[in-house]
């Protein structure tokens, strides 16, 4: 089985990549039978040279690959008719701005597995790049907070090496007596709570958060379950919210009472309550100042978000009474980073993690006749995808529900 590692081409430029040098010569130890070419790339965070030291040939053509692996999508006219390719293809909550990506696929005979949909049989993705964008979104958010009261400046995460060099400058930091609040416990949400730990601060309780003061900066990590609660009054719990959403509502605001610096690192799923809208903001006891939303829905359930932000200019501010934005220094103004590509700022370290995911749970597919079911597909029913025996989501049948 030949494998390609292609180069990326979406703009703006993305230097991540699925195997690292080193990731490439582990699966080749473990399966004889492999292959991997990797497409010259003058912009990949590991540089061609790195790939040709471990000896893998660096090409200028993927046509002799039969599986082809990429981060962001395609564009229609660098796709090769005929292959397997692997990469994000953003078309599962079906948008169009991708469905001509999605109609040049099945017009070339090609199979698509997309990263997102690959999960277990307990519906657990995979492989994903969420941990990271909780390790960049908080170094950003905390980033924001000193520019916002002019405490303290930090470079940007981009201009770093690793992790450890975000943390390395976390630490220098002076921080005031701060409550800051961080949602999520899946790979974001730890991966920003990687962070908190790692500079020393002290997490306290839900009821320590929301009714004691401190004599130093602390944080508190909830989930669903208690920044919701059931409409008809009977206690509720975290399995129940995500079947029943739309008997929850929001128990979001007894937090933004007491918290400065809101982390969002949860997933918001359909039919969920909103966290808070922006009459809640309009409160005059609503108390945050600075938002960190990594998971970054728009016009969404962290209603201060209205737009995403970029690495050029991460954070703007939010307007509580216009609704609109403004700067982000401004004194009623609520400071927001909403950068959508995260993972994007620590490219070395994002690609690493991925990569031995990606080598750990795809790539045996190859050699075991997918004894696992991890690219197994769904078939597309009555216009309606189904699972077959609770077995993963595979996109390549998944196209014509989505450009439907």
């Amino acid at each position: 089985m030949k494998f390609g590692i292609i180069r990326e081409r979406k703009n703006p430029p993305d230097r991540r990549v699925v195997l690292s040098p080193e990731e490439c010569q582990n699966v080749l130890s473990k399966f004889p039978k492999a292959e991997i070419l990797v497409e010259s790339s003058p912009i990949r965070v590991f540089s061609d040279k790195e790939y040709a030291e471990k000896g893998l040939p660096v090409v200028e053509h993927m046509e002799t690959c039969e599986v082809l692996l990429g981060v962001k999508e395609v564009p229609i006219e660098a796709l090769i008719p005929n292959k397997k390719y692997f990469f994000f293809s953003h078309t599962i909550k079906k948008q169009p701005y991708n469905r001509e990506l999605l109609r040049a696929i099945l017009d070339k005979n090609i199979e698509l597995y997309d990263h997102e949909v690959i999960t277990n049989a307990k519906g657990v993705r995979l492989v994903a790049f969420g941990r990271y964008a909780g390790i960049v979104g908080a170094y950003n958010g905390f980033r924001a907070y000193g520019l916002k009261y002019n405490l303290y400046k930090m470079p940007k995460a981009e201009s770093l090496l690793d992790q450890q060099a975000l943390i390395a400058e976390l630490k220098k930091i002076q921080l005031p007596n701060i409550k800051i609040l961080l949602t999520g416990k899946g790979r974001v949400g730890n991966g920003a709570k990687e962070m908190l730990d790692a500079m020393g601060l002290e997490q306290v309780g839900v009821a320590e958060y929301l009714k004691e003061d401190f004599n130093n900066p602390v944080y508190c990590q909830i989930d669903a379950s208690e920044y919701n609660k059931r409409k008809d009054g009977v206690r509720g719990n975290k399995a129940d919210f995500f079947q029943n959403p739309e008997a929850y509502k929001s128990d979001f605001f007894r937090f933004a009472k007491v918290t400065d610096f809101y982390i969002a690192g949860h997933f918001y799923g359909d039919g969920a309550p909103y966290l808070y809208t922006r009459e809640d903001v309009k409160q005059p006891d609503f108390n945050i100042k600075v938002v960190a939303d990594i998971s970054c829905d728009i016009d969404g359930p962290v209603a201060t978000t209205i737009r995403p932000s970029t690495i050029a200019e991460p954070i703007y501010g939010y307007d509580p009474v216009s609704e609109k934005e403004v700067d982000f220094k401004a004194e009623n103004a609520i400071a927001v980073m909403a950068v959508d590509n995260l993972p994007c700022e620590l490219p070395r370290d994002a690609s690493i993690g991925f990569g031995e995911a990606f080598s750990k749970h795809v790539i045996p597919s190859f050699f075991n006749n997918d004894k696992d079911g991890v690219r197994t597909t769904s078939t597309a029913k009555n216009d309606h995808p189904t699972k077959n025996n609770g077995e993963r989501l595979v996109m390549c049948c998944f196209l014509v529900y989505c450009i439907s």
